[in-house]
């Protein structure tokens, strides 16, 4: 699909001038002035949010890994990760989290030193609200265009989850997407110096998408972020995952992707999945090549205990009562 012209490159914000954003004002400095001035911006985001992991409670933005050669940045709430990229020729933006996050996530590219409309790509884990739900309004506020997986592109543009999802009637819809670039499965998207390749993860819900991030930079160190979607097959309360064996056998070809992803550094989209705060602040080691392959074991062994459940159950239902 052709694409219009990228637009000229946005200056910076200038370290004198004032944005007015929600109740205060606050003073931007140079470019990435948090990142640089806090000496522990992990260790301040985990304390921030200790105890409090709303969808919708503001955190401050942190540094993710610099020894990956990968400028990136947490950049969305104590509950919901958003992960802000810098490619060197804009930058990409990886969930939005609820619509009540959007001006939240907008205030941490802000307090970055970054101008929101240099956002030039907005990519997502998977369909439901409190991931993508405030899609629509940074996609209004920095004209990013959005790209998607095939499933995840047909709930994006209709704000709704599909039939076979196993929580439908549980997720809420949320505003519908203008969808600009269908992506294969694989298929690498190159902005600047970084390469975001989506992988089919369907674990979670049907679009489940995970996404791989490496710079091609010359020199650059061959490292790879993850940002792998949730794999757990959590469901409405009615539905079970015995009666549908197709929806089974593709959550554990998810599994089997993400344990085969290059996992230098994982990111989940729900913080807590990954004990992601502990890991930025340092108390837990962030780069661990194994941590994919552990994460889709957890699932998997969920999977296995979900269907154990229904098979208990169902034989409770069999034994005639006395």
């Amino acid at each position: 699909m052709m694409l219009p012209a990228p637009r000229a490159p946005i200056r910076r914000l200038r370290c004198t001038r004032l944005a007015v954003l929600g109740a205060g004002a606050l003073a931007l400095g140079a470019p990435h002035a948090f990142a640089s001035t806090d000496d522990a911006p992990g260790a301040r985001l985990e304390q921030t949010c200790a105890g409090r992991n709303g969808w919708a409670e503001p955190a401050p933005p942190a540094r993710i890994a610099p020894e990956t050669g990968i400028k990136a940045w947490y950049v969305g709430t104590c509950g919901i990760t958003a992960l802000l990229l810098d490619t060197g020729a804009g930058l990409v933006l990886l969930d939005s989290g609820v619509a009540e996050a959007a001006p939240l996530v907008l205030v941490n590219i802000r307090k970055l030193g970054f101008d929101p409309r240099e956002v030039r790509w907005l990519l997502g884990s998977h369909e439901h609200h409190d991931h993508v739900g405030g899609h629509g309004a940074l996609q209004r506020e920095t004209g990013a265009h959005v790209a998607a997986l095939a499933v995840a592109a047909r709930s994006l543009t209709r704000g709704k989850i599909t039939l076979e999802d196993p929580q439908r009637g549980v997720v809420s819809d949320f505003a519908p997407v203008r969808v600009d670039r269908i992506l294969a499965d694989g298929e690498g998207l190159a902005v600047g110096s970084l390469v975001f390749t989506p992988h089919a993860t369907p674990a979670h819900t049907p679009g489940s998408t995970s996404w791989t991030i490496a710079s091609r930079a010359p020199g650059a160190p061959a490292m790879t972020l993850a940002y792998v979607d949730s794999a757990t097959t959590v469901s409405a309360e009615s539905y079970r995952f015995r009666d549908h064996p197709d929806r089974v056998a593709q959550a554990r070809a998810g599994f089997a992707v993400i344990a085969a992803l290059p996992c230098d550094v994982l990111v989940t989209p729900h913080p807590s999945a990954s004990d992601l705060f502990a890991r930025l602040s340092g108390r837990e080691a962030l780069i661990d090549a194994q941590a994919c392959a552990r994460y889709a074991a957890r699932a998997s062994e969920y999977l296995d205990k979900r269907l154990s459940q229904e098979r208990a159950n169902d034989h409770q239902a069999e034994v005639p009562k006395s």
